[in-house]
């Protein structure tokens, strides 16, 4: 039984810089009356973001769907997409605005992401290209998606919405593939309150993108591309330089909280969770568990259902499948039998509350529960 006023436990907080060095900046932008248009601050933050994430070249953008419709554009996909149905529904609405056909493959349960051994037999002539998903932030076999792209000669478009500071052996994820996108929302490990980001290997491409997020201008009176709308103003930009300066200080206290769950949750019989992964830097964006009922003796839906009437606000990233929103599921290949890991993944799973600010006392309410199927 739930107990009353039991303060809610949020599955994330955002990370937020101190209003008096935000202020700071605000007076800065107001005395110039800069606010978009790339200002000062939006190339600060793209020159930080490129050190900070070890990567080339990055373009910003107002949310974390425009760099996945412009990487579509910019790599001038047609017809097909093979894609992931365990993700969210951005990844494939990018597709669908494209005018194209996402074509779901089956994931790989050890990180849930593409699974390589479905991708080539989803591959048909109209394939042009292969859009992958770091989920939770946990890196695709990249290696394997990489010799099968070369082999067809088809461009990757990684979305790594959740994949922000990842690495292998000290190598930024952002850089494989053709493109990688990034999420800035305020449910992400960095955020700029709402906003992403493009990763490119080369300045022309740089240039191209840069181009669609503003319109095509190339000068006051010249367009050279149909672009769209997608630039990140200065107040939002200033909140990224802010929590830039923050966000290690945050990623360790979730990887505190990730330890401290693994702690108490292994012993318990029917939940499975991920540890990490040998050479792999996490940013510890989510912390999902899997419960199988019949070990754990309840149902991923009644472990959530207690949890919330805890006023444990877990989610159950990512129920259903974007293959099952009726925009998708007449697709062939959106029928569970075709999707087997993921449809099992998706009605197991249940991320628990992941964020910088949790304290003990939550900590020990969450894991109390989860420990402790026979309780109310």
């Amino acid at each position: 039984m739930a107990v009353e006023n039991e303060t809610p436990i949020t599955v994330t907080s955002p990370l937020l810089p101190d209003p008096d060095d935000l202020n700071k900046l605000l007076k800065e932008i107001w005395a110039t009356k800069w606010i978009t248009n790339n200002g000062k601050f939006h190339e600060q933050l793209e020159n930080a973001l490129c050190k900070y994430l070890k990567v080339p070249y990055i373009s910003l953008f107002t949310n974390g769907t425009l760099p996945l419709l412009t990487a579509l554009q910019a790599l001038r996909v047609s017809g097909e997409v093979i894609t992931t149905p365990y993700s969210f529904v951005a990844t494939t609405h990018s597709i669908w605005w494209n005018g194209l056909k996402p074509v779901f493959v089956d994931i790989d349960p050890s990180n849930c992401g593409l699974d390589p051994d479905r991708i080539e037999a989803a591959i048909t002539p109209r394939t042009t290209a292969i859009m992958p998903v770091h989920c939770y932030g946990k890196p695709c076999d990249g290696a394997r998606i990489q010799q099968i792209a070369d082999k067809y000669g088809l461009p990757i478009i990684y979305d790594a919405a959740h994949a922000f500071g990842v690495e292998v052996e000290g190598q930024s994820i952002l850089n494989w593939g053709n493109l990688s996108t990034l999420s800035f929302h305020a449910t992400k490990v960095y955020n700029t309150a709402e906003g992403g980001a493009l990763v490119m290997h080369d300045e022309s491409m740089k240039k191209r993108i840069d181009y669609l997020k503003n319109f095509g201008f190339e000068s006051e009176t010249e367009v050279v591309a149909p672009g769209i709308n997608g630039k990140m103003d200065e107040i939002r930009a200033a909140i990224g330089l802010l929590n830039l300066q923050h966000v290690d200080t945050c990623i360790e206290a979730r990887h505190q909280v990730a330890i401290r769950y693994r702690e108490a949750l292994r012993s318990v019989p029917g939940i499975r969770f991920f540890d990490d992964m040998p050479g792999v830097k996490h940013n510890y964006s989510y912390f999902p568990i899997f419960v199988n009922a019949e070990e754990y003796g309840m149902t991923r839906d009644e472990l959530y259902a207690k949890l919330k009437s805890h006023g444990i606000l877990g989610r159950r990233y990512f129920y259903p499948l974007i293959s099952q929103f009726d925009t998708y599921r007449a697709l062939p290949s959106a029928a569970p039998e075709n999707l087997p890991n993921a449809t099992r993944i998706a009605n197991e799973v249940i991320c628990l509350p992941m964020h910088h600010l949790l304290s003990d006392s939550d900590l020990n309410r969450i894991i109390d529960l989860v420990a402790s199927p026979q309780t109310a």
